[in-house]
C-alpha cells in the first residue's frame, strides 16, 4: 500500500460544524491545518437539517458558506472519505496514520458534472435522506457537497461501465485502491460528533416497525428545502398527515436504553419542527407529549411560548406504548400527568424525539479518557471543557457532551484557542 507523508501544525478530526469552526479559527491564525472527514463531504449533521432554533434561519444557508470557506482556505487541507487509524508519538509530535478510502473516481480530474450519475442504472437507498429516497450507485453525495466530487458505491455497482463511458473527464477508475497517509502534527482537535439513538431501540414504541412513526432527523429531512419530497408526507402511504404528535424523551432519560441523561436539544428541535409543520400544514393538529420542557438558552423560552400561541398542543404526560390501527395510524397510550388518567389517542403520524449519543469511542485510537456514557471526558471540565487527559489533544462539540449548534460553535472556538496555545508553547513561537 502506498503511503503519502504530510506535515502540518494541527489535525482536526471531523468535518461537522464544530470541526469546521475549529479548523477555520486555527487557519485564520496562520497555522497549517489538516481536516479529516470520514464521509465523502464535509458538513456533518447540520447540512441535513432544515432550520435552526430559535431564529429559524436556514441551516444550509449557514453551513454551505462555512463548508466553502474551509475548502478554499489557503491554510486548510481537507481529506474527505478518510479515517484515522492510529495516533503515535514521535519526537514530541503526533504521527497519524490515515486511511484514504477509494472513491473509484480521480479527484484531480472529476468536475462534479454528474454525467456518471445520470446514466447509472442502479438505485440504492440514500443515506443522506435517511433511506427515504434513492440515489445512484455513483453520485455526488448531495447538491451542496464539498468537495463536489462523485463517489462510487462499489458494493452495489454492477460494473456495466456506463459511468466511465459517460464521464467527459475520464475520471472513473474501477481499479482504485485504498492507501495510507502519514500525517505529522503538533496538536489534534477531536470533533467526531454524535449519532441519534436508534428508532428501533425501544420495543414499546414499535421497535422501528410502525409505518408512520419516524424520528426527529427524518422529519428534518422532510422539512428541509433539499428534502426528499419538498413537503411533509406520511412514509407509510404518502398522504399529508392531518394529526402529528411528538413523543419527547424517546431516546433520552431512559435507563432501559442506557441513556439516562437529557440530550438537551430534543425539546427545542421538536418545538421548532412543530412550528415549521404548522406553517407547511396549517390545518394539521400538532401535539407534543412531554415530561419536562427544557428551554435553557437565550430566547428559547420565548420560542416555546410562541409555539403555544400558535395553537400547538403541549400535553404533560409519559407515553407508555405506541401501536397502530388497521389503517396504519399510530395509537399512543399515554398517562396524562395533570389529569391522573391513562388514555389512548390516534394520530396520522408520530415523531420520536430521539437523543444524542457519541459517534464512536475514541479511546482506542487517541488514548483519551471517556466518561460513563462514552463522551470524551475533560479532567477539569470547569476550567477547560475542551482539554483531554492527553496533552496536545483537544475535544469539541457533541463529542464531549450533548449540545446544540450554538454551543458547538462556541466549544469549537475554545478548542481551537487551546490548540493554538499548545502550538505556541511547543513550537516556541516559530
Amino acid at each position: 500500500m502506498d503511503i503519502n507523508k504530510i506535515k502540518a501544525d494541527a489535525l482536526v478530526v471531523g468535518g461537522g460544524i464544530a470541526g469546521m469552526q475549529s479548523a477555520l479559527d486555527l487557519a485564520d491564525q496562520g497555522y497549517q491545518v489538516v481536516l479529516v472527514e470520514k464521509d465523502p463531504s464535509i458538513g456533518g449533521k447540520m447540512i441535513q437539517l432544515s432550520k435552526v432554533f430559535p431564529t429559524l434561519d436556514c441551516c444550509s444557508c449557514i453551513t454551505t458558506p462555512k463548508m466553502s470557506a474551509v475548502a478554499n482556505h489557503a491554510n486548510i487541507q481537507t481529506l474527505t472519505y478518510c479515517e484515522v487509524q492510529s495516533i503515535d508519538n514521535a519526537d514530541g509530535h503526533f504521527v497519524a496514520q490515515i486511511l484514504k478510502k477509494p472513491r473509484y473516481v480521480d479527484e484531480d480530474d472529476c468536475t462534479g458534472c454528474r454525467q456518471c450519475e445520470y446514466v447509472c442504472p442502479i438505485d440504492v437507498p440514500s443515506v443522506f435522506d435517511l433511506n427515504m429516497t434513492a440515489r445512484r450507485a455513483i453520485r455526488v453525495p448531495f447538491s451542496t457537497a464539498v468537495p463536489q466530487l462523485a463517489v462510487l458505491d462499489i458494493e452495489n455497482c454492477i460494473l456495466c461501465g456506463k459511468c466511465a463511458r459517460a464521464c467527459p473527464a475520464d475520471a472513473v477508475d474501477f481499479t482504485q485502491t485504498a492507501y495510507e497517509i502519514e500525517l505529522e502534527v503538533d496538536a489534534i482537535v477531536l470533533a467526531t460528533g454524535f449519532e441519534t439513538t436508534p428508532i428501533d431501540a425501544k420495543k414499546e414504541y414499535g421497535a422501528g416497525n410502525l409505518h408512520n412513526v419516524i424520528d426527529g432527523l427524518m422529519m428534518e429531512r422532510l422539512l428541509a428545502p433539499t428534502g426528499p419530497y419538498a413537503r411533509v408526507l406520511r412514509p407509510g402511504d404518502g398522504k399529508e398527515p392531518e394529526s402529528i404528535a411528538y413523543v419527547q424523551c424517546a431516546g433520552s432519560r431512559d435507563e432501559t436504553l442506557g441513556v439516562e441523561y437529557c440530550s438537551r436539544v430534543c425539546c427545542m428541535y421538536a418545538i421548532k419542527q412543530a412550528m415549521l409543520i404548522a406553517g407547511a400544514l396549517p390545518m394539521a393538529d400538532i401535539t407534543l407529549y412531554y415530561m419536562d420542557i427544557r428551554a435553557f438558552g437565550k430566547g428559547y423560552d420565548q420560542f416555546y411560548q410562541n409555539a403555544q400561541a400558535m395553537g400547538i398542543e403541549f400535553v404533560k404526560g409519559k407515553v407508555a406504548k405506541i401501536t397502530e390501527d388497521e389503517n396504519q395510524n399510530p395509537v399512543v397510550r399515554v398517562e396524562l400527568i395533570d389529569e391522573g388518567q391513562v388514555v389512548e389517542r390516534t394520530h396520522d403520524m408520530i415523531v420520536l424525539s430521539v437523543g444524542m449519543v457519541p459517534q464512536y469511542n475514541p479511546g482506542s485510537v487517541y488514548s483519551v479518557g471517556v466518561g460513563e456514557y462514552g463522551f470524551i471526558k475533560s479532567p477539569a471540565p470547569n476550567i477547560s471543557s475542551t482539554e483531554t487527559n492527553r496533552s496536545g489533544i483537544f475535544a469539541t462539540g457533541a463529542a464531549t457532551a450533548p449540545m446544540d449548534i450554538v454551543d458547538s460553535i462556541a466549544s469549537a472556538s475554545a478548542a481551537a484557542s487551546g490548540a493554538a496555545a499548545h502550538l505556541e508553547a511547543v513550537q516556541g513561537g516559530n
